[in-house]
């Protein structure tokens, strides 16, 4: 495939170092200024920019009728205008909040324990989330999904980021601190025990992994999707 970066810090680089391996070519490397780029050879872009710029990058492919994976977070307040955007177009999208194997198996894991919890109203949840001291938005992408997750099958109806919250609130704590690719843990605390599961990335070679796979099984599709269409899971 000719692929076209959008964003080259961290993840583009290392996203870079993965879609060689995996024997593709990169043709563009695109910090600003999309519109001055020609996309006509270009197979599929991937999106790992900044919030400001996500949807001009996201809406600029599928305008060109190319498919598009955005793993930037921080813009979902326009997502539906993409998702939008892509069924008048015809075109290909895939948004994850993290493209990690192991992250999107975590997902189905607190989805899961959040069920059983449901009806256990001694127990109080929260979230944290550990990043790098980079990563500009707060809570992270991952952790709200984590929270949607909750939300979706329990009596909470939202999210907070702070440490206290209303009783139908989620709070999430976010934390920085050098160095940290990635730390999410969940927590149900009662005055007689705590369950907790977490999922702690050593390396961003996951996330890279999972993008480039996912670049890969759009091809030829049309519609918005998922990691879990791309997993199958």
């Amino acid at each position: 495939m000719n692929i076209a970066l959008l964003g080259y810090g961290r993840m583009g680089k290392e996203i870079e170092k993965i879609a060689l391996q995996r024997g593709h070519t990169i043709i563009h490397k695109i910090a600003k200024d999309i519109e001055n780029y020609d996309f006509t050879t270009v197979d599929v872009a991937i999106d790992f920019s900044i919030p400001s710029a996500a949807f001009q990058n996201i809406s600029h492919c599928i305008l060109h009728q190319i498919p598009v994976i955005s793993g930037t977070t921080g813009w979902l307040d326009r997502y539906e205008e993409i998702v939008s955007l892509c069924k008048t177009e015809k075109g290909a999208f895939i948004y994850a909040s993290n493209f990690s194997l192991g992250v999107n198996i975590f997902f189905e894991m607190n989805a899961y324990l959040a069920k059983m919890m449901s009806q256990l109203e001694d127990y109080k949840v929260n979230i944290e989330e550990i990043h790098h001291t980079k990563k500009l938005d707060a809570p992270s992408g991952t952790a709200i999904t984590l929270a949607e997750g909750i939300i979706q099958n329990t009596h909470y109806t939202d999210w907070k980021l702070a440490e206290t919250t209303k009783e139908t609130e989620i709070p999430i704590v976010a934390k920085r601190i050098p160095e940290v690719p990635g730390t999410h843990q969940i927590t149900y605390s009662s005055s007689i025990d705590t369950i907790a599961i977490q999922h702690e990335a050593h390396n961003r070679q996951g996330f890279a992994l999972g993008a480039v796979v996912a670049a890969e099984w759009i091809q030829h599709k049309e519609g918005v999707y998922t990691m879990k269409d791309v997993l199958n899971i």
